[in-house]
């Protein structure tokens, strides 16, 4: 999207076009979209939780990403679960503990007297935005439907709610494609095979695919490529976030090389590729150099 604007671009197919018109409407507006992954941990901030999504939409986020897991008694929450130790200081797997245990943790670094860092349910979070400007990616809630999808359907709010999963795992696919609200859907792809299959299911709102490769030779990193995907009618994700694993989500174009190398050098690079939308730990970082960049052209 070296250009940035996609005029007269539209995502997804036309029997799902009431679904995906919020969507279609921030592209639109803002070409490039700006995803805060786990919303935005900063200061007294913890990330998944409705003040992280608060700040993210502040920070210039046009998406917010947040994360699922549930309870042993099957209460869902926004949390990655496997960062329990570093956020919680607790050793335990979240998932193996009952509701009423999990009411009792609090956030170790934010937590403080009179207003407590409790790890927030995923449902009543969710409905605090309901019929807002924000739209959510949920991430890390596929082996949960459909039960899952049967809640979300509750909330009533499908415009505001990409959903997402493995392109590999055939069995939430399948579950996703017998859902009757066809929510609209970005799997996550590692091939370009992985993704034409995808595209070629039925029952699915595809509208958008999440990117991952570890090189940065890989087709993801090829215009044409793009190009191709955008002619199916969806979009492009790419991660610029860089985990603590060290393993890079898309060819090492991550937030660090951004913050130690300029922003053109990571965002500006995966922009030129033609990618829609880039997932970030610093949405103003990205915001402010799509801005930058939109505003030069």
């Amino acid at each position: 999207m070296g250009e940035i604007l996609l005029e007269g671009l539209v995502f997804g197919k036309s029997q799902y076009e009431e679904l995906n018109a919020l969507i279609n409407r921030r592209f639109a507006e803002v070409g490039l979209m700006v995803v805060s992954h786990r919303g935005l941990g900063v200061g007294s901030a913890a990330q998944n939780t409705a003040l992280g999504v608060r700040g993210a939409m502040i920070s210039g986020a046009d998406m917010i990403e947040l994360d699922i897991a549930a309870s042993s008694d099957n209460v869902y929450y926004c949390f990655h679960d496997g960062t329990e130790p570093e956020y919680l200081g607790i050793e335990t797997n979240l998932q193996q503990l009952s509701s009423a245990d999990i009411e009792n943790l609090r956030y170790i670094r934010v937590d403080r007297p009179g207003r407590p860092a409790k790890v927030e349910r995923a449902l009543p979070l969710l409905k605090e935005f309901k019929g807002q400007d924000v739209l959510f990616n949920i991430d890390r809630s596929w082996w949960r439907w459909p039960k899952f999808l049967k809640a979300l359907d509750i909330l009533e709010m499908p415009q505001q709610l990409l959903l997402k999963c493995p392109a590999w795992d055939h069995s939430a696919l399948d579950q996703l494609s017998r859902h009757p609200l066809k929510y609209p859907f970005a799997p996550i792809c590692s091939t370009v095979k992985e993704a034409e299959q995808v595209l070629e299911m039925d029952g699915l709102n595809v509208v958008g695919l999440e990117l991952l490769t570890e090189t940065p030779l890989h087709p993801w990193l090829q215009r044409e490529t793009i190009d191709h995907l955008h002619d199916k009618g969806v979009f492009a994700i790419a991660s610029a976030v860089t985990l603590n694993t060290g393993i890079p989500l898309f060819g090492g174009f991550d937030d660090e090389r951004a913050i130690y190398e300029g922003p053109e050098s990571s965002y500006g690079a995966i922009m030129d590729r033609g990618i829609d939308a880039i997932q970030t730990d610093w949405p103003w970082l990205v915001a402010a150099y799509r801005d930058e960049r939109l505003a030069s052209e």
